[in-house]
């Protein structure tokens, strides 16, 4: 993690100025955050921090039911994975962490590496809902197995969606790792692809509000064929993620390789 000092802070401000760079705007405070800027490097999994999904599904569409024994660390890097096993109701566990806090406007990045496979989900997001007695909003990266080619981004509110686009990623989401970030303001929305800004939203009523948790994931499905393609078993399978951070708007970068360094 590399934290500026004070005097470092206002001169890159005061540079910005002078340059005309356009630095993420502060807002009002955003009700519902409990979480603060962080750099995760996974050299373990922080049970204060991070909430390990065991024991249950998100629905019908989901072929895998969440399980613990899908969550590991190794060598510095948070794997989940997805693998055949009865669990409950379902064949296969597969691995998903979330945090305890929740999170407001500021710049969201992963570096991760998806897994292969047509019917499979590997994803980063943001995301509040009914079941935290809120409304449904959330902020998406998802590689689909079917086409790693290519990232989606799609933003819900208020349960509404429709907002998909798909995103090039050069020499493939899971050949090596890639940088996927999004900085979430009032005003505006913005995906970043290895530091490469490939969508821009400032339509306010397609951009969320509500504070969130962070999520990793790994899934599959058998019934969403025109959306993830067909699920056929060649696995296991694993998502590897080599770094999870979140920088308050208004902060400045925490590690050498944010997108907010190269913005600021």
């Amino acid at each position: 993690m590399t934290v500026g000092t004070i005097f470092a802070r206002r001169s890159c401000s005061v540079l910005a100025v002078l340059l005309g760079l356009a630095l993420p705007s502060v807002t009002q405070a955003q009700s519902g955050v409990t979480g603060k800027s962080f750099v995760e490097d996974f050299d373990k999994i922080d049970p204060a921090v991070w909430y390990i999904s065991d024991g249950w599904n998100n629905g019908s569409h989901q072929n895998c039911n969440w399980s613990k024994t899908q969550v590991k660390v190794e060598s510095g890097m948070l794997k989940l994975g997805f693998a055949e096993g009865k669990t409950g109701d379902r064949n296969y566990a597969c691995g998903e962490i979330q945090t305890k806090a929740r999170f407001g406007y500021g710049t969201y990045e992963v570096r991760m590496k998806s897994a292969t496979g047509s019917g499979l989900n590997s994803a980063f997001f943001s995301y509040i809902g009914p079941t935290d007695k809120k409304p449904w909003d959330e902020i998406d990266f998802e590689v689909l197995g079917k086409n790693t080619s290519e990232v989606q981004v799609n933003q819900y509110i208020n349960g509404k969606g429709g907002n998909e686009k798909l995103i090039p990623v050069a020499g493939g989401a899971d050949k090596g790792f890639n940088d996927y970030a999004f900085i979430w303001e009032e005003n505006r929305l913005r995906y970043f692809v290895n530091g490469k800004l490939v969508q821009d939203v400032t339509d306010k009523a397609k951009i969320p509000t509500n504070a969130q948790k962070i999520f990793l994931s790994l899934w599959g499905t058998d019934t969403l064929k025109q959306w993830m393609g067909p699920f056929s078993y060649a696995g296991p399978y694993s998502l590897t993620v080599d770094r999870v951070a979140f920088t308050a708007l208004g902060e400045t970068c925490r590690f050498p390789n944010s997108v907010l360094c190269k913005l600021n």
